[in-house]
């Protein structure tokens, strides 16, 4: 069956969109991979796990590679599987290096990282159109994040920082809720003109993007800390998130779990609330004696 999306999507010159079918979070089905350059080319995300999508991937750089671009290296923008199903099997087919932040690369030690790059990295592919894209280190989703920003036409290529529908997990473990929120802060503060999702289409307005993505954390974040107010004696998990999510579907169910969890791991390193040894979760000490 072929693929329901249109591909490949040229998006700007010297940008070429190619998604592919990838085991991800609802609402996306895909992972976009990105070919950058004019001449000299960065595949951006070797997505897909799937045989017949892998061999679709390989034809798309083929393709490249007959029109005449060179085809640099692929890099990858954190280490979960909807990002590098296809990693090894495209290194291997095209004899291409792989690049990632330290962080992913040691998360990811059965494959053989040519370039660890770090906040500030420059990556220059010259062509007709040169292109300049700064490494920009984005923890927060996964501690190894890293996101792309051309100097010239200011557009943002942004992995798993935001969607263009939905919003991100960010798992207990391996995401910082405090730091991610710092992080889209500081990715809308450099005023970019576009960004690019790894799920989903383009962002013409990024400010706003980002405002909305900023908003509706604090919006949660102020439901969980006056739910916990409201029980200072303590709350179990389960109890907290039928307060806290119930606009939430049933099948959204365990990713809203986590999303909670995240949320007090947040409020518990500002001190605001902790848990208990039997469990449940109440408003720090200090919170109730201020309500008091």
């Amino acid at each position: 069956m072929g693929a329901p999306w249109h591909r490949p999507d040229p998006i700007a010159p010297g940008v070429v969109r190619f998604a592919t079918r990838t085991p991800t979070l609802p609402p996306a089905q895909t992972t976009n991979s990105f070919a950058l350059g004019t001449r000299d080319v960065l595949l951006v995300e070797p997505a897909s796990p799937y045989p017949d999508e892998q061999r679709a991937w390989l034809a798309w750089a083929a393709s490249l590679a007959e029109e005449g671009r060179v085809l640099r290296a692929i890099f990858v923008t954190h280490h979960h599987p909807d990002h590098v199903g296809g990693a090894d099997a495209f290194r291997r087919a095209l004899g291409l290096p792989l690049w990632a932040h330290a962080e992913t690369a040691a998360r990811l030690p059965h494959l053989p990282w040519a370039r660890r790059l770090e906040e500030g990295a420059i990556i220059d592919l010259p062509g007709p159109k040169p292109q300049r894209w700064r490494c920009l280190h984005t923890p927060g989703h996964a501690p190894g994040h890293l996101c792309l920003e051309e100097e010239a036409s200011r557009v943002q290529l942004v992995g798993d920082m935001v969607a263009s529908r939905g919003t991100i997990l960010i798992a207990p473990g391996d995401g910082d809720l405090r730091v991610y929120l710092q992080q889209l802060e500081r990715l809308r503060d450099r005023d970019p003109v576009r960004l690019l999702p790894a799920h989903g289409d383009p962002i013409d307005a990024p400010r706003a993007h980002y405002d909305r993505y900023l908003a509706h954390r604090r919006w949660r974040e102020n439901e969980v800390r006056k739910a916990l107010r409201r029980h200072p004696k303590g709350i179990d998990r389960e109890a907290l998130q039928r307060i806290v999510y119930h606009d939430v579907s049933s099948a959204a169910g365990p990713l809203a779990a986590l999303s909670l969890h995240a949320h007090l791991l947040a409020l518990q390193a500002d001190e605001f609330a902790l848990e208990g040894d039997d469990g449940r979760w109440r408003p720090s000490a200090h919170v109730v004696r201020c309500e008091d």
